[in-house]
Order: C-alpha cells, then structure tokens, then sequence
C-alpha cells in the first residue's frame, strides 16, 4: 500500500512541475518589470544559497554526532540526511516559481484580475504540491525500506532543523527590510511603499520571499511530515484494536488529501472570475470537502473503525475554524483591526496597546478548539485519534499552503506594478490581489499554528511510549523544573529572534538615511539607490544571528535529557508546547492587526495616507512585523523541533 501513496505523491509532483512549465512559458513583455523582478530573483536566491551553505555544513556535524552516539542507529543518520534535504528542495523550488510568477502577475493583472489571480495561485499551488508530494514521498520510501517509524523520525528532524533555520533567518531578513523601508521610506521621507527611490526597497521585496515561502513552506512540510511519522508510530500501538493497516493509514489519507488538493486547483480555476477571496475559499472548502468524501471509504477498506474517521473530520473542521478566527481578528474588513486603527488617531501609544490588547484576547477560540479537538478525537479513537486529528488538519495542505503561497507573490507583483509604472489599472489590481493575499498570508499564519500545536503533542505523546513513560508525576522535582524550564525557552527564543531583527533594522535604517543624504537625485529621480548595499545587510543580519536561536532549540532536549531525564524532559516539552502556543497565537494575531489596520486607513480611512493615524498605524505596523513574521511563526517549528529532537535521542533514555 505504501507504494501505492509513493505513486500519488509523484501525481502531485508532476501536476505542480506541469504548474510550473505553463508559468514559465508565459512571456514577459514590460521589460523594466523584468529587469526589477530580476533583482528580486538574484537577492532571494543570493540569500538561500548562502544559508544552505551554513545549513550543509549543520546537517553534516549533527548526522555525524547520531552516527557517534550509542544506541542511536545508522539508518537514523542517513533519514535524518534526506529529511533536510527533501526540505531544502522544497523551499528551493518554491522560491525560484514565485520569484518568476510575480513579473507574470503584474503583466496579467494589466489583462484583468482573474487573470493575475490565476497566475498568482498557480505559483502558490507549485509550492503546496511540492510540499506535500515531496513529504508523502519521502515517508512512503523510507518506510518502505526500513518499516520502522522510528527510523524515521529521523527524517522529521532534518526537516525540523532547515525548517527551523528557513524560518528564523528568512524572518530576521524580511522584518529587517520592511521595517527599514518603512520607518525611513513612509515615515521620514514621506514616499509611498514599493517607491523605487527607497534603497531598502528590492530587499523589501525579497524578504516577503525567503519569508514567506522559502520560511512558511519549510515549516509546514516540516509539521505535515512530522505528523504523519508520528501517526504511524502510534498506529504501531493500535495494531490490537485496528488491526496492522492502521500503520500505514496516515499514508493513505495524505494521499487523499494530495488528490483533493489537485482537484481543489480545477475548483479555484472553475471559479477564478468571482472575487479574489471566494474564489481562495471556495478552493480551501472544497480540498477539505473531498478529503472528507475521499477519507471515509480509505479508514472503512483499511482499518473499518469509524472512530478513526471523525476523529480526522474533527481535525479538517478545527483547522478551517482556526483559519476564520485568525481572519476575524486581522482582517481590515473586520471590527478587532479596525478598532486599532481607530486607536492610532491618539498616537503610536494607543495603537500598540490596542493591537496587543487584541493579540491576547486572540487566544480564546485557537486554545478552545485545539483542546475541543483533542478531547473529541481521543474519545473516538483514543491517541492514535488525536493524531489522525493532525493528519487531517494538514491534508489539505496542498492547497492551503498554496493559498498562503500567493499571498507574497501578490505583494511582489504589486510591487514591481509600483516600481515599473506599469499604469494605474494593473497597479490598483495588483494592490487587490495584494490585500486578500494579507488575509490568506494572516489564515495561513493561523493555521500553521494550530497544526504545529496539535503536531507537537501527537509528538509528545509517542515520546511519551517511546520511553516507556505513560504516566509523569507533576509533583516530581525534575518534572516540575522541567516544566519551568520549558515555558521559559519560548520567551528567550522570541527575545533572541525579535533582537536580531531590532539589531538588522537599526542597521538598515542607518544605510538608507546615508543614501538619502549622500548619493545626489535620489529623491528627485535622477538618481539610483544602492539597492545591493540593503540587500547585502539583510543577508549578512539573517545569517549570523539565526544560529543562537537555533542551537539552543536543538541543544536544550539534549541537556535536559540527558541531565534530568526522561520526566524533566516532557515536563520541558509540555511546558513549551503550551506557553509557545499561547506566544505564537499572540505574536501573529497582533502583527496581522496591526498591519492590517495600516492598510485600512491607507483606503482613505480616518484621515488617510500621510495623517498622523496613518504616521501611527506605521509605527504599530513595525512593531508587529517582527511579532507575526518572525518570531511567532519561529515557535512553531521550536515547539516541533524540540520534541523531534527528543524522540531521536529516546533510545538513550528508555527507563
């Protein structure tokens, strides 16, 4: 059989390269949007070339020490080799499709919008296939050959650890950028975004992507992947009440969701004439509703326990819910973000605290679902419910990876639209395009949580079984260090990630107020920014300050482990599943409002470009960049990342 969901995941794989041709083939006519797409192309892959060089190296060392470690198997090193590098093909290729379908969508958006949205999605779907072919393809081989999930834990945790780096270093570049082309640009100089006198603003415009899809794409792959290993674990526990298919059962509905991910692709261009937003929702809801359709005789065939059906029914509605909410309190269409702007017209004060304010209350209906999710499938189906409730929340990812996907290529398409003058018509249809891709980007960021905190538990609870440890005494000392240990590294983690990007924008700031003074006619036009010059201080930025944040993720597991054993170390997992949840909630909640309540008086809102609301909004909106961009995305793969780390050292600390 699991050769059988290897054969869907190269399906999925030729649909996006077939995406992929058809964009390509796509001819480019405005050539100084080409010449500016071409710079966005050369500082996005400039810096993952870089980072991979870094990561290489990383991935060499670590495979090593598994090699040198007793109890630890060879088999472990070489999955966990595969794992990275699987990951690091998937954010490649991502990368080099949206960086050539952002041209394509100015140039379509000039046709009409249904044309740029189609340009724009089909990128994103690129991504999203790529994502999840590559992952069920990888578990189904491995397995194949080694039939021990175990083993292939190890794999998760190379997908972990690039996740881990691609999101943290793609943050701290974008957010170095944009808050330097913002704070300077609107603020100080007074130019609109994407204005081409900005220096920082073709770094601007790479961060959105080595952030948002190189990052964003690294991270789910890394939970769907994580998922699935960690479902079939737990089938292997399940053999007794459903039978020994149940192992391979969360490869099967991967596979679902590949189909109904394709299929959901034909929805979104059977439709793609109605408004930019339905047209994402209604390719969103429908994957799902295929899923569910496809799901049902898949769980009766193999393992004929409906418990294990609703239990993945529970995870598909929780993420859908996940997403609205998230779209509740950030949307500039809703009553939350347009509160905080409303606040900003007493100042920058009033903005953040209401913005804040907002991030906290977010976290009522993400914690209640996760916890209604969990509650209803494990009184379906017990543990290994819980984790069909992960597969499930992620088998559509396919899909909706690729409506978050399309969100950064709308911006840059927008972008280019500004910068090459392309003509009002294309400049106004790209921004629309770019503003329902703020909304996907925000449901995506929701959604990624949500997933990554249901996959952290399923994670916890087979490292759980995997140490012979059912039970933990939360009175024990070391449990209880363990615990305080745990919620405190999300803290330090988002303070290591949140200074970098403060250390990254002082330095851009400072770069692009000397061009503005130095280099003659910049402001006039006469005169050409050192674009390379702000992009070569987010590269460098990016680079050395991702490597603390991401030694201490894999690092302290080990230490606790090996120290205080295997009790203190679920305390530390539990500890930091439930504090980096509640953060991570928090942190993508308040940036989005933020964001998305700038946006909302830049519509002519509250007084409008250049008001001091919209001065206020700005400096709410730099504030937030970091929060939802970098280091809130980030705890979702530390949360992962860290239990993944723990299974693999398990055998060193069975009891």
């Amino acid at each position: 059989m699991e050769l059988w969901t290897g054969v869907v995941a190269l399906i999925g794989l030729a649909f996006a390269a077939y995406l992929a041709t058809n964009l390509k083939k796509q001819k480019v006519v405005d050539q100084k949007a080409k010449e500016i797409s071409d710079h966005i192309h050369d500082g996005a892959m400039t810096f993952l070339n870089k980072e991979y060089k870094i990561l290489v190296i990383f991935v060499i060392v670590v495979a090593v020490l598994i090699l040198l470690a007793p109890a630890l198997s060879w088999k472990t090193a070489i999955t966990f080799v595969i794992g990275a590098a699987f990951s690091i093909a998937a954010g490649n290729i991502g990368m080099r499709v949206a960086t050539m379908a952002n041209v394509r969508t100015a140039e379509a958006a000039k046709k009409d919008l249904s044309s740029g949205l189609e340009v724009a999605f089909s990128s994103g779907s690129v991504m999203g296939l790529t994502v999840v072919g590559l992952g069920l393809l990888g578990v189904s081989v491995l397995y194949t050959i080694f039939k021990d999930p175990q083993i292939i834990y190890g794999f998760g945790f190379g997908a972990s650890s690039v996740a881990l780096f691609a999101r943290v270093g793609g943050g701290i570049y974008t957010k170095a950028a944009d808050v330097g082309a913002d704070l300077v640009g609107k603020v100080e100089a007074g130019i609109p975004e994407d204005d081409p006198r900005n220096p920082a603003t073709i770094a601007d415009n790479v961060g959105d992507n080595v952030g948002d899809v190189a990052g964003m794409g690294a991270d789910l792959f890394e939970s769907y992947v994580d998922s699935i290993i960690a479902a079939m674990a737990l089938g292997i526990l399940g053999v007794a009440t459903f039978g020994e298919q149940a192992v391979i059962l969360p490869l099967v509905l991967a596979a679902v969701g590949i189909v109904s991910a394709i299929l959901g692709n034909f929805v979104v261009k059977f439709f793609k004439k109605s408004s930019p937003h339905k047209v994402l929702n209604w390719g969103i809801w429908s994957a799902s509703g295929f899923t569910a359709i496809g799901a049902f005789p898949a769980i009766y065939y193999t393992i004929g326990h409906m418990g294990v059906y609703y239990s993945l029914l529970t995870g598909l509605v929780a993420g859908i819910v996940i997403g609205l909410v998230t779209e509740y309190y950030t949307s500039d269409k809703r009553k939350p973000a347009q509160e905080v702007a409303k606040a900003s017209e007493s100042g920058p004060a009033t903005n953040i605290i209401a913005g804040f304010a907002l991030g906290l209350m977010s976290t009522v209906v993400p914690v209640l679902v996760v916890s209604a999710a969990i509650f209803l499938s494990s009184q379906f189906a017990g543990l290994f419910g819980i984790a069909i409730a992960a597969v499930g929340m992620l088998a559509t990812l396919g899909i909706t990876l690729a409506a978050d996907t399309y969100g950064p290529v709308a911006d840059n398409a927008a972008g280019i639209a500004e910068m090459a003058g392309m003509g009002q018509e294309a400049r106004e249809r790209a921004e629309e395009l770019d503003a329902v891709g703020n909304t996907t980007a925000a449901i995506g960021k929701g959604f990624a949580i949500g997933s990554a905190a249901l996959t952290a538990l399923v994670l916890l609870v087979s490292f759980g079984q995997a140490v012979n440890l059912e039970i933990v005494n939360l009175l024990d000392s070391n449990v209880l260090i363990g615990l305080f240990l745990g919620a405190l590294l999300p803290a330090v983690f988002s303070a290591l990630s949140m200074k970098a990007v403060g250390k990254a924008a002082f330095e851009m700031v400072q770069e692009v107020r000397r061009q503005f003074k130095e280099i003659p006619g910049i402001m006039e036009g006469t005169g050409k920014p050192d674009y390379k010059k702000c992009i070569d201080i987010s590269t460098a930025a990016a680079l050395k300050r991702m490597i603390a944040p991401g030694l201490l993720a894999v690092s302290a597991p080990i230490i606790v482990g090996l120290i205080l054993g295997a009790p203190a170390l679920i305390g530390m997992l539990s500890g930091s599943l439930v504090t980096g949840f509640l953060l991570a909630v928090i942190m993508a909640n308040a940036g989005g409002a933020w964001d998305n309540a700038k946006k909302y008086i830049e519509a002519g809102n509250l007084g409008g470009k250049g008001s001091e609301a919209h001065k206020a909004a700005v400096a709410g909106d730099t504030v937030g960049d970091p929060f939802k961009d970098t280091s809130g995305p980030a705890l979702n793969i530390l949360i992962k990342l860290m239990t993944i780390v723990s299974l693999v050292i398990a055998p060193l600390l069975v009891l």
